[in-house]
């Protein structure tokens, strides 16, 4: 065997050994994503019938899943898993993503943006796992009023909550955007699930995939109303952006709703992880 052809049986090793390990990293990460989005989701369903001392967001998620049996155990494999998925968002950064237009400035530019996101998640649920007394990375509507009033602090501070706030906003109409038209189909082996596996996944993708993106338009829309007032206290987390839900004319029944979709996700998450192209 000559140099050129052991040289090309080396990079074809290498390739295929980054390729298993990113995924067995992605599928790490979306089952994590997946037991989030499930315990947000139940966590706003026991809100929305009045048990008001829980919180529905990633704290709230990760002292529930302390209590239960092996919580410890759990909370490590969850952040371990969530770590995976930093490194698979960082690997489409590098080496681009599925798709033919995977390796375009956009796509590597969304994965970062997912990168940077993943990372943050990551490092607060390990944070919890390791002292076991913080709040899973804190109170998300603390956090999310702390945020707005100092960026409302420095020059031009109102114009950039603005438009960040204009930006989840789009992100939230993206994201639901997508799931009603299926797009995940692209990214999914569909061809290779049985007939009932793909309306188990689009009821769980369209569905979910819109409550989320509702849940995140309406987080954007609180963060342009605290620029328009120049009130921080406007802004909304997770969880409170969830409990104005019950506050509408429907009343809970549209928390209810919004939180059967976030569960629903949340087990979109799993079939993503099984069926998903990396």
């Amino acid at each position: 065997m000559n140099t050129s052809a052991m040289a090309q049986n080396g990079f074809r090793a290498r390739r295929m050994a980054r390729g298993s390990v990113t995924e067995g990293a992605a599928r790490a990460g979306l089952s994590a994503r997946g037991v989030i989005y499930l315990l947000v989701g139940a966590l706003a369903v026991q809100i929305a019938f009045g048990d008001t001392g829980k919180q529905a967001d990633r704290g709230g998620a990760l002292a529930e899943l302390s209590q239960k049996p092996f919580g410890a155990v759990l909370l490590w494999a969850l952040g371990i898993g969530l770590v995976g998925m930093a490194l698979w968002r960082l690997s489409e950064v590098v080496f681009g993503s599925v798709g033919k237009d995977g390796r375009s400035p956009r796509k590597r530019l969304l994965a970062a943006v997912r990168f940077g996101f993943y990372s943050f998640v990551a490092y607060s649920v390990l944070s919890f796992a390791a002292t076991r007394h913080q709040n899973g990375g804190g109170n998300s509507d603390q956090q999310s009023r702390d945020a707005t009033a100092k960026v409302m602090e420095m020059p031009g501070g109102q114009w950039l909550v603005g438009a960040a706030g204009i930006a989840v906003i789009g992100a939230g109409c993206w994201i639901g955007f997508r799931a009603a038209t299926r797009k995940y189909h692209d990214k999914m082996r569909m061809a290779q699930m049985s007939r009932r596996t793909r309306q188990f996944v689009d009821v769980t993708g369209v569905a979910g995939g819109v409550a989320r993106g509702l849940v995140f338009a309406a987080a954007g829309v609180f963060a342009v109303r605290a620029a328009v007032d120049y009130e921080p206290d406007k802004a909304k987390g997770l969880d409170d952006t969830l409990r104005t839900f019950a506050d509408t004319p429907l009343g809970p029944w549209l928390l209810v709703i919004v939180a059967v979709g976030l569960v629903l996700f949340g087990v979109f998450s799993f079939a993503m992880a099984r069926w998903r192209r990396v």
